[in-house]
C-alpha cells in the first residue's frame, strides 16, 4: 500500500473511529485501526467486538493495500507531523512507513487478516431517518440511561419504529425520558431494539444537523450509515419495561417557569448537596417558587423565582442533577412542570417529549 493524504483529513478520520477502542484490549489487534484502500478512498475501521465504526476519507492512491496499526500511536504521530500532507506506505512484515516533509516514522503493524470482520447487512430492510431529528431525540433521552450494569436491559435506549412514528425511551428507574417524532416513511413492520449507550455516544458524535441516515437490522446487530461514517453495533437483548404504565395522565396543576432561571437556581442549590443529602427543596406558591437547600454541617441556601401557578401550595424534593439534566438540554424559554403532590413524580411535556422524575424524601 502507498497513499498520499491531507494530514487534517487523516487526523479527523482517526479521531472518528478511535473512540470505540478500549485502552487495555483483551486482544492486541483490538488496539489497532484497520486502514485499507477502497477505489479512490481510504477506509479506517476500529472495533471492540461490540461496536464497530468505519470512516471513509479521500486519498491519493499510488498502490492499493491494507494494514492495521496501533491506533493511539498512529494518532499521536500524525498529530505531531510537520507539513500539510502525509505519505503512508507498507513494507514487508506489516511495517508501516509514515512520512511528512523531512520527517519519517516506521511503526510495526499487524496483518489485515487478523482484524475481526464486521458483520454484513445484505438484502435487509432499510429505514431512513433524519439525522438532525435523531440527534435531538438522543440528546433529550441519553442522560436518563441507567449506568447500573446489573440492570443491563436499561443500559441503552429503546428505539420503537413503526410506519409513521419513531419513539426513543430511556430510564434508570428514577426518571424516564420519552421522545417521539413523526416519520414520512417508517418501517413496514414494528421495530423494537435496545441500542447500548456506548453506541448512542458514537451516534451523538457523528450525527449531523442535516441529511438522512440509514438504519439496517440484522439479527442482534444494527447498522447506522451516516454518509462517510458507518456505526455497527450489537444490540441489548431482552424485554424493555412497559414505560407507558408509569406515564401519568396530564394534570392542570402546572407550574410555568423560565427554563434558564429554574436551571440556574437548581444548580446553585446543588452546590450544597452531599451524597447523603442530595435533595433540593421546591416550595410552590401562587406566583413564586422557592428553591432551597439545607445540609447539616455544610450550610443552607434559599432563592425565589417568579412563576405562574394556580394549583395547591406544596413542597417537594428532587435530585438536582435529574432536574438540571433535562433543563439544560431543552431549548424552550419557559416550560410547565406538572406537580400533583409531594410524593408523586414531576412531569414535563413538550411537543412529543415527556420527562418524568420521581421525588426524593426531604430529610
Amino acid at each position: 500500500m502507498k497513499v498520499k493524504i491531507s494530514k487534517s483529513v487523516l487526523l479527523s478520520g482517526i479521531q472518528t473511529v478511535q473512540n470505540v477502542i478500549i485502552s487495555k484490549a483483551s486482544l492486541p489487534i483490538l488496539s489497532n485501526v484497520l486502514i485499507e484502500t477502497l477505489q479512490e478512498n481510504l477506509r479506517l475501521t476500529a472495533t471492540d467486538l461490540d461496536i464497530g465504526i468505519t470512516c471513509v476519507i479521500p486519498v491519493d492512491i499510488q498502490e492499493a493495500g491494507a494494514v492495521t496499526i496501533p491506533a493511539k500511536r498512529f494518532s499521536d504521530i500524525i498529530k505531531e507531523l510537520p507539513g500539510e500532507s502525509v505519505q503512508i506506505s507498507t513494507k514487508k512484515n506489516n511495517q508501516v512507513s509514515i512520512e511528512a516533509d523531512l520527517c519519517q516514522f516506521r511503526v510495526m503493524g499487524l496483518a489485515k487478516e487478523e482484524f475481526p470482520r464486521l458483520p454484513e447487512f445484505k438484502d435487509k430492510e432499510v429505514v431512513k431517518l433524519d439525522q438532525g431529528e435523531l440527534k435531538e431525540m438522543l440528546r433529550l433521552t441519553s442522560f436518563s440511561v441507567s449506568m447500573d450494569e446489573s440492570r443491563y436491559i436499561l443500559n441503552g435506549i429503546l428505539f420503537k419504529i413503526g410506519k409513521n412514528t419513531i419513539t426513543l425511551v430511556a430510564t434508570d428507574g428514577k426518571r424516564l425520558a420519552v421522545a417521539e417524532k413523526k416519520l414520512t416513511t417508517g418501517s413496514n413492520k414494528d421495530i423494537n431494539i435496545i441500542v447500548p449507550i456506548k453506541t448512542v455516544h458514537e451516534l451523538n458524535r457523528n450525527l449531523q444537523e442535516e441529511g438522512e441516515l440509514s438504519l439496517v437490522l440484522g439479527g442482534n446487530q444494527a447498522l447506522f450509515e451516516l454518509g462517510s461514517v458507518t456505526v455497527i453495533s450489537r444490540l441489548i437483548e431482552g424485554e424493555f419495561p412497559d414505560y407507558k404504565q408509569v406515564i401519568p395522565p396530564p394534570t392542570d396543576n402546572k407550574m410555568r417557569v423560565s427554563r434558564e432561571a429554574f436551571l440556574l437556581s437548581v444548580k446553585r442549590a446543588a452546590l450544597l448537596s452531599t451524597p447523603d443529602y442530595q435533595a433540593v427543596k421546591l416550595e410552590v406558591f401562587k406566583n413564586k417558587l422557592v428553591v432551597s437547600k439545607s445540609t447539616p454541617d455544610i450550610g443552607e441556601s434559599r432563592e425565589e423565582i417568579q412563576i405562574s401557578y394556580q394549583g395547591k401550595e406544596l413542597a417537594i424534593g428532587f435530585n438536582p442533577a435529574y432536574l438540571a439534566d433535562v433543563l439544560k438540554n431543552l431549548n424552550e424559554e419557559s416550560l410547565d412542570l406538572e406537580l400533583t403532590d409531594s410524593e408523586k413524580p414531576g412531569v414535563i411535556r413538550i411537543n412529543g417529549y415527556t420527562y418524568i422524575v420521581l421525588p426524593m424524601r426531604l430529610s
